[in-house]
């Protein structure tokens, strides 16, 4: 039995060999390490429509800025046909570059060894890898295209699992982590993605699943495809766990990227700042149009965002999955910000448990990493039915209650128009802690709407009238006017202002200006203890 793969070169070990063919000698493993062990298995990862892991990184980062570490690893595992076996890199390509001159950590299963499988040798890179980029502060970008656990080496391919899990726990609102899924990800593999910040997804070559279709049709009799099962865009619109997709690699790697470009490095630092040509006193003539008066009128809210944010140029987050909320990252004046915005032109803009639970993952994120929230509010509501009462509304929603109440990031909320009930209160109300409330002269701040309210207060006294109908008109037109008109939150100091809606882009970066040099600490504790 031999530890030494055949086809390896090796390195004389005598002390009279010369430098120039120790450097010869260095120049074939490197290049080896390169290309792999079977020249054909690149052509073989272009034929499935994939890149191969080399090919990711210099996507990913700026050009000639990688290094690369331990690229000479190999596995010392003596059975089951890897005694034979024993390629370079282990299957994972790990280091780190730029992004925009800023230092980026990236590891990338190379699906060419191995299937890109975890073994003891392939876990302890990245856990290396992973040390790093916590202890230099920087991103963490992991490329994934493996086949979950390698077989072949038992319970430390297990082992080297959940030193990844541990570790991406520890940096969790650290440094910012990014999954992007190139390939399969199967098995115990699944979680180290669903713990990290986002996670990006390819149509037709991303795939996530705890138990592929085998398994599903051993154990319930169903059949599915691998993609209808856990492909891009079930992840993205129908479990949440992916928070983009994308129809190319490429496409996909420049929109890591973009976002890297709007996040700081580290929990200690502020985002970065892009000077831009859009004026800050820019007017917004369009949102006269873009929102209606009528409550009862729809309208897309990315118009509202696209004139708000500079360039109109924003990254939306998780748009396929609870889209009555719009999530996004953006810039107003060059500073990033999140944006958080009742969406009308889906389920009339109600908080659900999937807007909820998407909404509080957003607004934890934006306070991890000090970016300023800006919330646009236009909430008719929670969606009332058995469905979401029994499936947990209570607790589930109140996740984006405890989220906003626990940030201490600036934070500044514009309802546009209505706001009602206890979903005015959760949508970054000033009464749980938003900085500055502002709010448009067509809002309509109420426990409920004037008609809901009428008939309930007025019950009696509409049923006892010789004209019921025309009573019920006049007590609605009586409560609008005493208790839903545009100025009574504002006489009551809920409100700071009520701004011409023309004004707005020019009103946030005044406040987020003013609000950049905000100090607020929460009590002393180990953590809290969040609804689940």
């Amino acid at each position: 039995m031999t530890l030494i793969d055949p086809e390896a070169p090796v390195l004389d070990p005598s002390p009279d060999v010369r430098t120039p063919d120790r450097l010869t000698e260095l120049a074939a493993v490197k290049e080896l390490a390169r290309t792999g062990p079977d020249p054909a298995a690149t052509e073989r990862q272009h034929a499935k429509g994939k890149l191969a892991a080399r090919e990711r990184i210099e996507l990913l980062l700026d050009a000639g800025s990688f290094t690369e570490i331990e690229p000479l690893r190999r596995h010392r595992a003596t059975g089951f046909g890897l005694e034979d076996k024993r390629p370079y890199t282990d299957g994972v390509v790990t280091g780190w570059g730029t992004v925009e001159g800023r230092t980026v950590f990236v590891y990338a299963h190379d699906f060419r060894i191995f299937g890109g499988a975890l073994g003891e040798a392939h876990a302890q890179k990245i856990h290396k890898i992973m040390d790093m980029a916590l202890a230099a502060g920087a991103p963490l970008v992991s490329l994934n295209d493996g086949a979950g656990a390698r077989i072949q080496e038992g319970v430390s391919a297990l082992a080297g699992y959940g030193g990844i899990f541990r570790r991406n726990t520890r940096a969790s609102g650290v440094i910012p982590q990014i999954s992007v899924m190139l390939g399969p990800c199967a098995g115990g593999a699944a979680y180290s993605p669903a713990l990290t910040d986002f996670v990006f997804a390819v149509r037709g070559i991303s795939q996530m699943f705890i138990t592929g279709p085998d398994v599903v049709k051993a154990v319930t009799g169903e059949e599915i495809s691998h993609d209808d099962l856990g492909g891009a865009d079930v992840h993205a619109g129908t479990s949440g766990v992916a928070h983009f997709v994308y129809d190319d690699e490429r496409s996909c790697l420049e929109e890591v990227r973009y976002l890297l470009s709007m996040l700081p490095s580290n929990n200690r630092e502020l985002p970065p700042v892009h000077r831009t040509d859009d004026p800050a006193d820019r007017p917004g003539e369009k949102l006269l149009d873009l929102v209606p008066a009528d409550g009862n009128r729809s309208y897309d809210i990315h118009g509202v965002i696209e004139e708000l944010v500079d360039d109109g140029d924003y990254l939306e987050v998780h748009a396929a999955f609870a889209p009555n909320l719009v999530c996004a990252l953006a810039r107003i004046d060059g500073q990033a910000v999140g944006i958080v915005a009742n969406q009308p032109a889906a389920s009339a803009g109600v908080l659900d448990i999937r807007a909820s639970e998407k909404g509080a993952r957003f607004v934890q994120f934006c306070d991890s990493f000090n970016i300023p929230l800006v919330t646009l509010v236009d909430v008719p509501g929670f969606l009332p039915g058995v469905d979401q009462e029994h499936d947990g509304i209570i607790r589930r929603g109140a996740k984006l209650l405890y989220a906003y109440c626990n940030t201490t990031v600036p934070r500044v909320s514009v309802v546009l128009r209505k706001a009602y009930g206890g979903a005015y209160i959760v949508m970054d109300s000033r009464s749980i802690g938003a900085d500055v409330a502002l709010a448009w002269p067509t809002n309509e701040i109420a426990v409920m709407g004037a008609e809901s309210a009428a008939n309930v207060v007025f019950r009696r006294e509409i049923a006892a009238a010789a004209d019921p109908e025309a009573t019920r008109r006049r007590k609605i037109d009586e409560y609008r006017s005493e208790l839903v008109h545009p100025y009574y939150a504002a006489e009551r100091g809920l409100i700071d202002d009520v701004i011409d809606p023309r004004e707005t882009r020019l009103v946030l970066s005044r406040t987020l200006a003013m609000l950049s040099a905000k100090s607020a600490d929460l009590p002393t504790r180990k953590h809290g203890n969040p609804p689940q």
